[in-house]
């Protein structure tokens, strides 16, 4: 579980955040434009959250929140939200889980209520989670026989071996069939409590409405654990995982050290990263598919979580090609590091601005951002200093971060045929700076 940090900055005048004495944060922006409202709860706690025995845990409750409350059975839930024509869904996260709901404006109390019920007063009977357990192993089943998703999954493992941030948030098998209502419980006291949540909405919304129906609503959340347990620290370390399969692509995913949200470097890296492998011009993009023809498509990312973060290239191609395209992408990496032009940059930061500006204008998008902002950072952050943040970015600044990336222990995640993959030692060599 995270604590909720200190505002670090300016609250963004156009979103109304209220505090409530319990600890919840209610964070809301009208759109006079909208006639919908978009909605949830955010909890700040994810699949890293989760103790050994509970790998999965997050994720299954998840599951386990829609299928009846004290008040309400499954098909009920269902019901009541469609009447309306509203829709309910959730995601877990590596670091939160969110509950949302869309619906009418008028229909804001209905959806508020829904939420806050399957929140607060889940049944957890044996006879639902026996069910949703059956789901689950097929959801998990499915990632296993999908090599574009298993790759990622083990990835993460890789980069960050032996810690809750790099465990799949599906959990195992072994661990979802051991799971008990009496464990979900002990899961929910510790990490959905008000200090640990966030209600936000955006869209046909007045704030001290939403407020109020936060009081009535949401009141009966528990206060923290009188001990409440310190989430792990993240630490990149780099590996290797490497699983066979009789496919006709082998898909890669190498990995080196990123940034955390609240280090005022990673701007320059998800520049840095949008340079190397984010769109139709990037290096990667024109070398690895235009000018050499080894993989359909191939991009670079950089995964910021609250306290470390991870730099990724990801692609797929054809077994005997995995070498020549490994050692192309970190020949990539290495030469942007030290040549990435002025061009390259403003072409970087206008699609990153373009990309942030569309996502504010849904209340989909906002709500997301608002919501994640406050659990991050206890504010939401004015728009305008995100695009000042990435305005400042200087050339010295993006090459920097590509050379700060040189020279640590590289992850390699493969799935597929993988015979044809350099030994590790070679990774290693390939992925440091010029000499």
């Amino acid at each position: 579980m995270a604590a909720p940090a200190r505002a670090d900055g300016p609250h963004d005048p156009d979103v109304s955040l209220t505090t409530l004495p319990s600890g919840l944060r209610v964070v809301s922006q009208r759109m006079d434009h909208a006639a919908t409202v978009s909605l949830g709860i955010w909890i700040g706690a994810g699949s890293r959250d989760e103790l050994p025995n509970e790998h999965g845990l997050a994720h299954l409750l998840e599951h386990m929140a829609f299928k009846g409350t004290a008040r309400r059975n499954a098909l009920a839930i269902a019901e009541e939200i469609e009447s309306v024509g509203g829709d309910l869904n959730a995601a877990t996260s590596v670091e939160y889980t969110c509950y949302t709901a869309r619906v009418l404006g008028a229909d804001l109390g209905l959806a508020v209520d829904i939420l806050a019920d399957i929140i607060t007063s889940p049944s957890l009977t044996a006879e639902e989670l026996k069910r949703e357990k059956g789901v689950i192993l097929q959801e998990i089943s499915a990632v296993q026989d999908t090599p574009d998703d298993l790759v990622y999954d083990r990835f993460l493992q890789a980069a960050f071996p032996d810690q809750p941030i790099g465990r799949p948030i599906l959990g195992t098998a072994k661990t979802v069939k051991g799971f008990t209502p009496d464990a979900i419980r002990a899961y929910l006291a510790r990490n959905y409590h008000a200090g640990n949540m966030v209600l936000a909405a955006s869209g046909a919304v007045e704030h001290d409405a939403l407020v109020a129906l936060a009081s009535e609503h949401l009141s009966k959340l528990p206060p923290p654990p009188a001990a409440p347990l310190a989430r792990e620290d993240g630490e990149y370390r780099g590996g290797e995982a490497r699983i066979g399969s009789d496919e006709e692509q082998v898909h890669l995913v190498l990995g080196l050290p990123g940034l955390p949200f609240k280090d005022g470097q990673h701007y320059p890296l998800q520049i840095f990263a949008s340079v190397l492998g984010g769109g139709l011009s990037s290096r990667l993009f024109q070398e690895v598919r235009e000018q050499r023809g080894l993989a359909y498509a191939i991009d670079a990312f950089h995964w910021p979580f609250s306290d470390c973060g991870v730099f990724g290239i990801g692609a797929g191609t054809a077994p005997e090609d995995a070498g020549e395209l490994i050692e192309v992408a970190l020949g990539c990496l290495r030469q942007a590091a030290e040549d990435v032009s002025e061009a390259e940059v403003a072409r970087a930061r206008a699609q990153m601005k373009v990309g942030l500006l569309a996502s504010l204008e849904s209340p989909g998008g906002k709500l997301e951002q608002m919501a994640r902002q406050v659990l991050l950072f206890n504010r939401a952050i004015p728009r305008e200093e995100l695009a000042a943040r990435l305005d400042a970015v200087t050339l010295d600044d993006v090459r920097a971060a590509g050379r700060a990336l040189l020279g640590h222990q590289p992850t390699i995640a493969a799935v597929g045929p993988t015979q044809g993959l350099p030994p590790a030692k070679r990774l290693r060599h390939a992925a440091r700076a010029a000499d």
